[in-house]
């Protein structure tokens, strides 16, 4: 009997270990995205950054402003995601059985990983901001 249950099973275990695959996909090609964007910003505003250096600005301070660019971006990221999969998991609420659609934990979870992952992909081109020396900055242009 253990192994009729262990054999029913098997077909739905493949596809949890295949969507496990997909998701832990999805966050890291979210996460080399992010990583992607904020590198690209932070290499536009080399310049900027070299200045604010220079005035006097530490290196605390040019790294908190580019984290929190991308923490402002997160947010409205997360912000906009959950009204839409809010909705949507209304319209899937018939088509799957035995889980809630708006399920809290899920709704609380997702947006807390996802904001850690989108902050340590914004947090390496911060540090890299924050060691951006002014001479080299202005030499850029």
């Amino acid at each position: 009997m253990n192994q009729i249950v262990a054999g029913s099973l098997e077909f739905d275990r493949f596809y949890m270990v295949i969507m496990s695959a997909f998701a832990a996909m999805a966050v890291f090609l979210a996460a080399v995205g992010i990583y992607g964007v904020m590198s690209y910003s932070v290499q536009q505003r080399t310049q900027e950054i070299g200045i604010r250096i220079a005035l006097g600005a530490e290196a605390s301070q040019a790294r908190n402003m580019v984290v929190r660019h991308g923490f402002t971006l997160t947010i409205a990221g997360v912000v906009i995601g959950l009204g839409a999969a809010w909705e949507l998991a209304v319209l899937l609420q018939g088509s799957i059985f035995g889980v809630r659609p708006q399920d809290p934990f899920v709704f609380v979870a997702v947006p807390v990983v996802l904001t850690a992952v989108a902050l340590l992909a914004t947090w390496i081109p911060a540090a890299r901001a924050s060691r951006i020396s002014p001479m080299e900055s202005l030499r850029c242009e």
